[in-house]
């Protein structure tokens, strides 16, 4: 039997650059389509990214995780009753439910005013599976990162949650501060995303422009240990400057710079 005169699978000038990405880059071509393998593969990710958006968070076994790493901990819901209802009507996902106003207002009523810097909320948001890989890690490495004299509330576990559901949290508990791990609209490569949104002075009215993003922690992206350290020089500079969003910038990785190089000076 005579053996075709060119492979069946075109080769790739980029085929050597997949090493560095874990983009989908160099799939060659079977005739005029994808090879089976690569179109298979994309289908699974679709097929993953789709489930992690509708998978409900489990609460109950995130709260007794970090309630064993010490942290206290609150579980509130959005006015969105039910996952449709969140995905359809994206406003209720940054309101909280009357239940849950009654129990954090509880809560201010024993909080001494000025007493909390700090009060991070966790939000399933569209990736619960990005906050049951990447919460309770990140978290544990926040902590080791607080300033010694700062006050931490307790971490709100948050249902159904929008970014700026974090907002009327940090104002009910007056917090300098509200930071919201959030699990982000998932993609075909990074399915569990998680992101940091870190506002200064939170109330209920704030935008995007407001708040500070520290984006793709997971495997392939950013440590949990360089997010916690990016998130408390935004967080310090916040209170220094008493502003965040747009108008202050990470510039953490310029002092990192400026260290080697005197560093390197002394050497």
């Amino acid at each position: 039997m005579s053996k075709p005169d060119k492979p069946i699978l075109n080769q790739d000038p980029w085929q050597q650059l997949k090493r560095f990405t874990p983009a989908r880059i160099a799939l060659r071509r079977a005739g005029s389509s994808l090879p089976t393998k690569a179109l298979l593969d994309f289908t699974l990710a679709h097929a993953i990214a789709r489930d992690s958006v509708h998978l409900a968070l489990n609460v109950t076994a995130l709260a007794r995780e970090l309630k064993e790493q010490g942290f206290s901990i609150q579980w509130v819901h959005s006015q969105a009753p039910d996952r449709m209802s969140y995905l359809l009507r994206p406003d209720y996902g940054r309101q909280l439910n009357q239940q849950s106003r009654r129990q954090l207002q509880a809560i201010q009523s024993v909080i001494p005013s000025g007493a909390v810097n700090l009060v991070i909320v966790v939000g399933d948001g569209l990736s619960s599976l990005a906050v049951e890989r990447h919460a309770k890690p990140l978290l544990i490495e926040i902590k080791k990162n607080i300033p010694e004299q700062w006050k931490l509330g307790p971490v709100v576990i948050s249902s159904q949650a929008r970014v700026a559901l974090a907002d009327e949290i940090g104002e009910w508990l007056a917090a300098d501060i509200v930071v919201m791990l959030i699990g982000e609209c998932p993609g075909l490569r990074s399915p569990d995303s998680l992101s940091i949104y870190m506002t200064y002075a939170p109330k209920v009215g704030c935008n995007d422009a407001d708040r500070n993003c520290i984006s793709n922690i997971c495997s392939d992206g950013l440590s949990y240990e360089t997010a916690a350290k990016k998130l408390f020089w935004l967080a310090r500079e916040a209170i220094r400057r008493k502003l965040s969003g747009v108008a202050l910038k990470d510039e953490s990785s310029l002092q990192e710079i400026a260290v080697i190089e005197q560093h390197r000076k002394l050497i």
